[in-house]
């Protein structure tokens, strides 16, 4: 390789490194104190929760099961519940408007309100 395609490596990965830093902190920064995470038991609000701060929550419903959900970083995700599926405790963390966790058998939502807005129309992972 001569110099200059060297030199031009380098830049093209510096540009890249600067652009996902920025992108990193304008996404931090935008969810912002408007987003909120709402908690709905069999479909009446338990309790509405800044996504800005770092939080854990219990949930202990009448007939002895629970869920503790956590918020960190500005993201929400339930760490452990009682439910035998165990699809919310599995589920990825939730960040954007509009997006759920959903406990079945404990009927627990867990729902994103307000904030920035996904882009991305559908993801697998």
């Amino acid at each position: 390789m001569k110099r200059n395609d060297i030199i031009l490596i380098i830049t093209i990965l510096v540009i890249t490194c600067v652009s996902v830093v920025f992108m990193w902190f304008h996404q931090r920064s935008a969810t912002g104190s408007a987003a909120k995470v709402v908690v709905t038991i069999d479909g009446e609000e338990y309790g509405s929760y800044p996504l800005n701060k770092d939080y854990t929550e219990t949930i202990e419903l009448s007939d002895g099961s629970y869920n503790i959900f956590t918020i960190k970083d500005g993201y929400a995700s339930v760490t452990e519940a009682s439910c035998p599926d165990q699809i919310c405790v599995n589920h990825f963390h939730i960040h954007y408007a509009g997006e759920t966790i959903v406990c079945l058998p404990n009927k627990v939502v867990l729902e994103i309100v307000g904030g920035e807005e996904d882009d991305v129309d559908g993801a697998t992972h």
